[in-house]
Protein backbone atom coordinates (compact mmCIF):
# COMPACT_ATOMS: atom_id res chain seq x y z
CA UNK A 1 0.00 0.00 0.00
CA UNK A 2 1.10 3.54 -0.67
CA UNK A 3 2.04 5.79 2.25
CA UNK A 4 0.06 8.94 3.09
CA UNK A 5 2.49 11.29 4.81
CA UNK A 6 0.79 13.48 7.43
CA UNK A 7 2.38 16.72 8.63
CA UNK A 8 4.95 16.76 5.83
CA UNK A 9 5.20 20.50 6.48
CA UNK A 10 6.98 19.65 9.75
CA UNK A 11 9.87 18.25 7.72
CA UNK A 12 10.25 21.41 5.69
CA UNK A 13 9.98 23.69 8.73
CA UNK A 14 12.71 21.66 10.39
CA UNK A 15 14.95 21.84 7.32
CA UNK A 16 14.69 25.65 7.27
CA UNK A 17 16.46 25.76 10.64
CA UNK A 18 18.75 22.82 9.84
CA UNK A 19 19.85 23.41 6.25
CA UNK A 20 22.46 20.64 6.44
CA UNK A 21 19.54 18.22 6.76
CA UNK A 22 17.52 19.47 3.77
CA UNK A 23 18.76 16.99 1.15
CA UNK A 24 18.72 13.93 3.44
CA UNK A 25 15.13 14.76 4.42
CA UNK A 26 14.19 15.30 0.78
CA UNK A 27 15.63 11.86 -0.01
CA UNK A 28 13.65 10.38 2.90
CA UNK A 29 10.40 11.91 1.58
CA UNK A 30 11.12 10.51 -1.90
CA UNK A 31 11.53 7.02 -0.44
CA UNK A 32 8.26 7.39 1.47
CA UNK A 33 6.44 8.44 -1.71
CA UNK A 34 7.69 5.30 -3.48
CA UNK A 35 7.16 2.92 -0.55
CA UNK A 36 4.80 -0.01 -0.74
CA UNK A 37 4.05 -1.44 2.71
CA UNK A 38 1.58 -4.12 3.74
CA UNK A 39 2.74 -4.58 7.35
CA UNK A 40 5.07 -2.78 9.80
CA UNK A 41 8.02 -5.06 9.00
CA UNK A 42 7.92 -3.76 5.42
CA UNK A 43 9.13 -0.40 6.72
CA UNK A 44 12.44 -2.12 7.46
CA UNK A 45 12.82 -3.07 3.78
CA UNK A 46 12.62 0.59 2.78
CA UNK A 47 14.66 1.84 5.75
CA UNK A 48 16.86 -0.99 7.10
CA UNK A 49 18.32 1.17 9.88
CA UNK A 50 14.97 2.30 11.33
CA UNK A 51 13.64 1.01 14.64
CA UNK A 52 10.07 -0.10 15.28
CA UNK A 53 9.13 0.89 18.82
CA UNK A 54 7.32 -1.58 21.02
CA UNK A 55 4.69 -1.12 23.72
CA UNK A 56 1.93 -1.05 21.10
CA UNK A 57 3.01 2.46 20.14
CA UNK A 58 2.87 1.99 16.33
CA UNK A 59 5.89 4.28 16.15
CA UNK A 60 9.02 4.07 14.07
CA UNK A 61 12.32 5.87 14.49
CA UNK A 62 14.08 6.84 11.28
CA UNK A 63 17.78 7.70 11.11
CA UNK A 64 18.40 10.78 9.00
CA UNK A 65 21.76 11.94 7.62
CA UNK A 66 23.83 9.05 8.89
CA UNK A 67 22.01 9.00 12.24
CA UNK A 68 22.86 12.65 13.02
CA UNK A 69 19.11 13.28 13.20
CA UNK A 70 16.12 11.21 14.20
CA UNK A 71 12.54 11.34 13.00
CA UNK A 72 9.69 9.76 14.97
CA UNK A 73 6.67 8.68 12.97
CA UNK A 74 3.43 7.03 14.00
CA UNK A 75 1.96 4.63 11.46
CA UNK A 76 -1.47 3.21 10.85
CA UNK A 77 -2.28 0.57 8.28
CA UNK A 78 -5.64 1.21 6.67
CA UNK A 79 -7.55 -0.74 4.05
CA UNK A 80 -6.01 1.02 1.05
CA UNK A 81 -3.06 3.05 2.37
CA UNK A 82 -0.64 3.49 5.23
CA UNK A 83 -0.87 6.70 7.23
CA UNK A 84 2.46 8.00 8.56
CA UNK A 85 2.19 10.93 10.96
CA UNK A 86 5.36 12.93 11.61
CA UNK A 87 5.57 13.23 15.39
CA UNK A 88 9.03 14.70 15.95
CA UNK A 89 12.37 15.52 14.29
CA UNK A 90 15.58 16.42 16.09
CA UNK A 91 19.22 15.70 16.63
CA UNK A 92 20.37 12.33 17.86
CA UNK A 93 21.38 13.99 21.16
CA UNK A 94 17.89 15.50 21.56
CA UNK A 95 16.34 12.12 20.79
CA UNK A 96 18.46 10.54 23.53
CA UNK A 97 17.09 13.12 25.98
CA UNK A 98 13.54 12.19 24.94
CA UNK A 99 14.30 8.53 25.50
CA UNK A 100 15.70 9.14 28.96
CA UNK A 101 12.25 10.51 29.87
CA UNK A 102 10.31 7.88 27.90
CA UNK A 103 8.80 10.58 25.67
CA UNK A 104 9.54 8.81 22.37
CA UNK A 105 6.21 6.99 22.83
CA UNK A 106 4.06 10.10 23.27
CA UNK A 107 5.69 13.21 21.77
CA UNK A 108 3.82 14.81 18.87
CA UNK A 109 5.67 18.00 18.01
CA UNK A 110 9.15 19.13 17.12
Amino acid sequence: MKVHLIKEKTIYLFSINHTNCYFPLEDWVDKIRNADWEKPDDILFTFPSCDLLGNGSSRVIFNIKGNQFRLIGKYGFGLSQVHLFICWIGSHADYSKLCSKGLQYTISSY
